[in-house]
């Protein structure tokens, strides 16, 4: 992992720079996916009367170009650093726990079905199920196919979820190389 540990407007002490060292490599623990690691230290000098003076910047990049950031502000750097690295260590166990599941997601099958009814001014019609039953659709559920080149008969792939007045089609597509 490369780190990069920088300050801004403040003298970076060696307790700030070994702390930031130690809760990397905590974060890192097991792990090793961190590809670099960047963790800015500012003083903030604009406004004599801020409460929140010290700021720390953290920022981890992963494999896949994802990266997780922390900015936080408090009274003093040990505190900044203390809720930053809290922060982003949230963030990459939420990450990891997403990434190591098992849970596989299966493509949906599209069902099958013929256009039997168009109401052309209307913009919708409705497709025949193959078993029976029939499905609303809207023209802004067409893809690869022109609601105005429909005809009754048109055979369609198509995927149904329920609607307000029953089921409709939230996709519908050409059966041409759906096999």
């Amino acid at each position: 992992m490369e780190l990069h540990i920088e300050s801004r407007n403040v003298a970076m002490t060696p307790r700030w720079k070994s702390e930031i060292e130690k809760r990397m490599e905590d974060l890192n623990g097991g792990h090793e996916d961190i590809l670099h690691a960047r963790v800015t230290l500012t003083k903030n000098r604009h406004h004599k009367k801020l409460t929140n003076v010290a700021e720390t910047l953290v920022v981890v990049t992963l494999p896949g170009r994802h990266t997780f950031t922390a900015r936080k502000e408090d009274k003093t750097f040990e505190e900044a650093i203390r809720s930053s690295f809290a922060a982003v260590e949230i963030e990459l166990r939420k990450y990891r726990e997403k990434r190591a599941s098992k849970e596989v997601r299966l493509p949906i099958i599209p069902l099958r079905g013929v256009i039997c009814k168009l109401f052309p001014k209307e913009g919708y019609g409705f497709i025949l199920q193959e078993g029976g039953g029939e499905v609303y659709f809207h023209k802004n559920a067409l893809h690869g196919l022109k609601f105005e080149e429909l005809e009754d008969g048109t055979e369609v792939a198509l995927n149904v979820e329920p609607g307000e007045k029953g089921p409709q089609a939230t996709t519908v597509n050409p059966v041409l190389g759906i096999e």
